[in-house]
């Protein structure tokens, strides 16, 4: 199964999306990742989803990754002893460690950190920032606050506070029982989240081992401020806007968004664009033409892939969703503009022989008549990330003997990964490439493809050589070594 499309697609699964035959018609229709939202369903639930995922899988030929999306540190207010609250502007109002019910002109805030991290003059925003207070005299164990937006507030509304970083880990006790869960089940992708610092990726690290990639989420202004060092930690980045804009103004996100997806691109490591792209599809068949326009922008922008959340796990029409989003990208793809944006922002440093190589192989695939596509034999994934960095208008063949680094890569832009036999000569390398790009649909004998490889094989890190080879069934070898 082959995708017209570079761009990948990242579908939520949830009570709308649990069976097989949803699972299947998702990936059938563009899906190729599968998020598991940690948040909600038991570890049950998370394991009969995994479980329907490899089946599909399975059934399908075709790898498939699943990213696990751990919830992290939930900040909420307490009760309230008559029910909800309306708070008008210029009131007063209080946050205590005091469990007792709440009413008008207080409520318990049960996070001492929070009242350890405060200053006068920091923002709480109750409920997604539809409830906006500013402090105005604050100690270890209390907040008191004037309201800066005036609405309801009621029991257990989150707590977001954008202008301190809060001495939180990004792993609640939650969280790591169910990293270690996912991960003895097996995923791909870990998206952690409450990123503040570096260190918060280096401790999900610790934990996962080498058995999950850490994707970092983007979504508090800490994160955005101390971006390098986080992205340089992470293996892909997560670009989350619904709380990126209740914690920032709303203006700001679109110009963060694009200096995020740059920067990964720059560092050759995927990056999704989520939250709301087609939030109208939760209950319409049709998206908003502004919806279409906002998943056209992040395709424009280089993004490796986009996400459903809602739409695809509690919305009435999941795999309406991922068909919209596949024929945006198609469409997008084929626009002429879409080359000249792409390729007027391709990152322009070169430090290293695998960078000079992959630059080498786009270079020549896009000037040479007859080369279909470029062929990588990579054991980590690093050649096929630095390939895709480079946007070729070829499409990009990943070829791996592990199964992990397969299932991985379907999260990076333009790789259509091919499982093959462990090699340990670069000429059988030549052979099997040829082969996967003709009976995969990319090639035929009278083609030509770009080879690139490390040698000596199976060492991680080791590009350093390019091909140009036929596609013919009975390739012809020069005498020379390797």
């Amino acid at each position: 199964m082959r995708r017209h499309r570079n761009l990948k697609i990242v579908a939520t699964l949830g009570p709308s999306s649990s069976d097989y035959d949803t699972i299947r018609a998702l990936f059938e229709a563009g899906a190729d990742v599968f998020r598991l939202n940690m948040s909600h369903g038991s570890h049950d639930d998370v394991a009969a989803r995994h479980e329907i995922i490899r089946q599909v899988e399975k059934d399908t030929g075709r790898p498939i990754a699943i990213l696990a999306d751990l919830q992290g540190p939930k900040l909420r207010v307490g009760a309230f002893a008559n029910g909800p609250h309306q708070l008008e502007v210029g009131q007063a109002f209080r946050l205590d460690l005091d469990p007792a019910p709440g009413d008008a002109t207080r409520v318990c805030l049960p996070h001492k950190e929070i009242f350890d991290a405060l200053e006068p003059g920091a923002r709480l925003l109750v409920n997604d920032g539809k409830v906006v207070l500013k402090v105005t005299r604050c100690a270890g164990d209390f907040a008191e606050t004037e309201v800066l937006v005036a609405g309801e507030i009621s029991d257990r509304k989150g707590v977001n506070v954008p202008d301190v970083v809060l001495p939180l880990a990004a792993l609640s006790d939650k969280d790591r029982a169910d990293l270690e869960f996912v991960c003895t089940l097996g995923v791909e992708w870990l998206a952690l989240s409450f990123v503040q610092r570096a260190a918060d990726v280096h401790e999900a690290r610790e934990l996962a081992g080498n058995r999950a990639a850490i994707m970092s989420k983007i979504e508090k202004p800490a994160a955005v401020q101390a971006y390098e060092e986080i992205l340089a930690a992470s293996d892909g980045i997560m670009v989350a806007r619904g709380d990126l804009g209740v914690e920032l103004p709303v203006q700001k996100v679109p110009p963060i968004q694009k200096r995020l997806v740059r920067g990964a691109r720059r560092e050759a490591k995927p990056v999704i664009v989520a939250t709301q792209m087609l939030e109208s599809m939760i209950s319409s068949p049709m998206p908003t033409r502004a919806e279409v326009s906002d998943v056209a922008a992040a395709i424009y922008e280089g993004a490796d892939a986009v996400m459903l959340s809602a739409e695809s796990a509690a919305g009435d029409f999941p795999v309406e969703a991922v068909t919209t989003m596949n024929n945006v990208a198609i469409e997008v793809e084929s626009d002429p503009t879409y080359r000249q944006i792409i390729e007027a922002s391709r990152p322009g440093a070169r430090s290293t022989v695998a960078d000079g190589i992959v630059s080498a192989a786009r270079e020549i695939a896009e000037t040479t008549t007859g080369i279909k596509a470029i062929c990588c034999f990579s054991e980590s994934g690093t050649t096929v990330s630095k390939v895709s960095r480079e946007k070729p208008r070829v499409p990009i063949i990943a070829l791996t003997s592990r199964l992990g680094t397969a299932r991985k890569l379907c999260l990076t832009w333009g790789a259509h990964c091919v499982m093959a036999t462990e090699i340990s000569r670069f000429k059988m390398a030549v052979v099997a490439a040829a082969r996967a790009a003709r009976t995969e649909g990319f090639a035929t004998e009278a083609d030509q493809i770009l080879v690139v490889a490390g040698v000596p094989f199976n060492q991680a890190g080791s590009t350093n050589i390019l091909r140009v080879a036929p596609c013919e069934e009975k390739l012809i070898f020069s005498t020379e070594p390797g």
